[in-house]
């Protein structure tokens, strides 16, 4: 990596790597070099999730390039999230413990509820009802989130906060809390901006972090005619007026909106173009204009999708997309 990436900072005063690499999807067979290959190239953020299923095999990367001495563990910006079967207050200390195992690390610096939605507890993390449906629990995410601020005060983790939280329970936690959230980690790209919530989050000092923000090409759900945005021609002329892909333009517009942005590869080449977006800015009129592909093209809807852990959550009292925002 030629540019060095810009921090962000926190409600908190904690800054925190304005790109990161993702690691939703990255096999377990194949995340563990991806990570060598993204600190290697100078990125210092990682994402990661219990549900990902690949948090010891991230952890080997982090052992091992600590071990080389190419990064201290203060170097490191590392993320994870309380999967949806641990909502429990009692479950969140043990939960945060078990990431922690996995990564082989003493704390994190991000720790987040991965969605508002709570599932029935037990060993099964994306447990079924006999009619197909999810098993759900009636645990609220307030009671999640107070025992989150206790992981602030374990020493279990630097910042805690949100992921898939609309903008009533963004509202909601803000005001029955004490400890705010830094962040609300969401899907956007420019089929779907989130503008009034990215605005909502940034006036109440919580920062949108940006997943998916090159529409989730290799998602295993799309169907042959489903809209590509790196396919996307318009989008792919505005790139060549930059003289950058359109995968760099995409991640450029997350940073230039104020975001954090963490888009996922395990192909190294891929991984160093994706960090290449420190030496341009996009204008603001290419920002607006960019601005009007939303389509509420929402890929990640968790809900009728039956692959991955993305499947029917709308009967939940909780489900966050039942409002625009």
């Amino acid at each position: 990596m030629t540019q060095n990436v810009s921090m962000m900072k926190f409600n908190n005063g904690n800054e925190v790597p304005a790109l990161g690499l993702g690691t939703w999807k990255s096999k377990p067979d194949e995340v563990t070099q991806a990570v060598k290959d993204a600190i290697d190239l100078g990125y210092r953020h990682i994402d990661c999730a219990y549900a990902y299923g690949n948090e010891k095999e991230v952890g080997a990367a982090l052992e091992a390039k600590i071990a080389e001495g190419v990064v201290k563990r203060q170097d490191l910006f590392i993320t994870s999230k309380l999967w949806n079967t641990f909502h429990k207050p009692e479950l969140v200390e043990p939960a945060i413990k078990t990431t922690l195992s996995n990564l082989g690390l003493e704390y994190l610096d991000l720790y987040l509820i991965h969605s508002p939605i709570a599932f029935k507890e037990g060993d099964d993390l994306r447990p079924m009802n006999a009619d197909g449906t999810p098993a759900l629990s009636n645990v609220d995410y307030l009671d999640t989130w107070k025992a989150m601020e206790g992981l602030v005060t374990e020493g279990l983790t630097k910042n805690i906060g949100i992921s898939n939280f609309n903008s009533e329970q963004v509202e909601r936690v803000l005001k029955n809390c004490t400890i705010k959230p830094v962040t609300n980690q969401i899907e956007c790209h420019p089929y779907l901006t989130q503008k009034k919530l990215s605005a909502l989050c940034m006036e109440k000092g919580i920062l949108i972090t940006a997943y998916s923000p090159l529409g989730c090409p290799d998602r295993p759900w799309a169907k042959p005619d489903d809209p590509k945005l790196l396919d996307d021609k318009k989008l792919g002329e505005l790139a060549k007026k930059y003289n950058k892909t359109l995968a760099q333009v995409l991640i450029r517009y997350q940073l230039d909106r104020g975001h954090i942005v963490i888009p996922k590869s395990v192909t190294k080449s891929r991984i160093a173009e994706n960090a290449e977006v420190f030496d341009f800015k996009l204008t603001p009129e290419d920002i607006a204009y960019i601005d009007t592909f939303d389509c509420n093209g929402r890929i990640c809807s968790i809900t009728n999708v039956k692959i991955n852990f993305f499947f029917s959550w709308k009967s939940s009292p909780h489900y966050p997309f039942h409002i625009p925002f």
